[in-house]
């Protein structure tokens, strides 16, 4: 068990009159006791209680032999968890509950504690999952690590002119040769006209000369994700993508430049925003500046004009400016960004600047 953690959470559970919660997000029961279950479609829950009876509620199926500092309450398929559950709970009173818990339980135990109000109390570890601790921001340099050798060994398999679809199964011998533990996402390795869709799928397209090419890659190692996108250019950059490419950079720059505590997230996105606009690209930069990322590659919080939450030390997020010209290219600049004491530290170390890869 993260004691210091759980502890975190029932010192905020006590400020908001928080009595009692369920977690049944299986990363956020990671991060709480350090143990990984993934149930499926089974029932896992971790019960927290302000007077310390907390409980692990967990199938015989998974094995878990280790002490994780609560008591483990176990049961198999022919028993039904809800009502295990409901024994140790107090239907007097208010019961957190994660939001993304499947109504198939949450509506079971609801009927089961009629006289008891739920409420939503995922914010309690997701704000917490948001400020890393020094072991987390190694972790997350460490994978960011890993994914800087990646980009540099996948721009140069550019040469072996693959398609789309192969340059992404080569980056999977790439993560597994530097011993990665997989992809944080399916990576975007997108070729001129297909980069245009901020989300393009991996085709059969093949590479042209002049092709911008979009390199959004990320793996996970021991738990922790990492994410980076690239623009590089084949055999030659022709002079407009040259042009849109240094306008993202500098979006990328000065959003970056800016990040320090007390900064809001909607500041970051401004930035690069009102740079791309004033460059007359507005209307083709379509989506947020950025996300969270540590145990999942979207935390909570975002870069983004709505988002109003002042930055603090140990947060992580990209910063991913990108302008999309339909049929012709798109261009993304992305790197993880990590609040310090008194600025900021960029976790991508790989160059950034134009590359055309001959």
């Amino acid at each position: 068990m993260k004691l210091n953690r759980l502890e975190n959470v029932i010192s905020i559970m006590k400020n908001d009159d928080l009595t009692q919660m369920i977690v049944t997000d299986p990363t956020s029961i990671f991060y709480l006791t350090g143990k990984m279950i993934h149930p499926g479609k089974r029932f896992l829950a971790l019960y927290i209680n302000t007077n310390g009876n907390n409980k692990l509620f967990v199938n015989e199926l998974f094995p878990v032999s280790e002490d994780l500092g609560v008591e483990k309450v176990w049961f198999n398929d022919t028993q039904n968890p809800i009502e295990l559950l409901s024994t140790y709970i107090n239907e007097k009173e208010v019961m957190g509950i994660d939001k993304s818990w499947p109504a198939r339980f949450l509506l079971a135990l609801m009927e089961s504690l009629k006289n008891t109000k739920f409420i939503n109390s995922s914010y309690i570890i997701d704000t917490l999952r948001m400020q890393k601790d020094e072991e987390e921001k190694d972790l997350m340099r460490k994978a960011s690590n890993i994914n800087d050798m990646a980009m540099d060994k996948l721009q140069k398999t550019l040469l072996k002119d693959l398609t789309e679809k192969e340059m992404a199964s080569e980056l999977a011998k790439i993560y597994e040769d530097l011993g990665a533990d997989g992809f944080s996402f399916s990576p975007i390795v997108a070729y001129g006209a297909n980069g245009a869709d901020p989300h393009a799928k991996c085709g059969n397209n093949k590479l042209k000369s002049g092709d911008a090419v979009i390199l959004d890659i990320g793996c996970v190692k021991d738990k922790y994700c990492s994410d980076m996108t690239r623009t590089v250019f084949y055999k030659e950059a022709p002079q407009k993508a040259k042009e849109v490419f240094e306008i993202v950079l500098e979006a990328n720059k000065k959003a970056i430049s800016i990040v320090k505590p007390g900064v809001k997230f909607c500041d970051i996105d401004k930035a690069a925003r009102d740079y791309i606009t004033e460059k007359g690209y507005g209307k083709y930069f379509t989506h947020r500046t950025g996300h969270s990322i540590g145990l999942e590659t979207h935390d909570m919080g975002d870069v983004s004009a709505v988002n109003t939450d002042v930055l603090k030390p140990g947060m992580i997020f990209s910063v991913e400016p990108g302008i999309y010209l339909p049929g012709e290219f798109g261009v993304r600049i992305e790197d993880l960004v990590l609040v310090t004491e008194d600025g900021h530290e960029i976790l991508n170390k790989h160059t950034k600047e134009l590359n055309i890869i001959k």
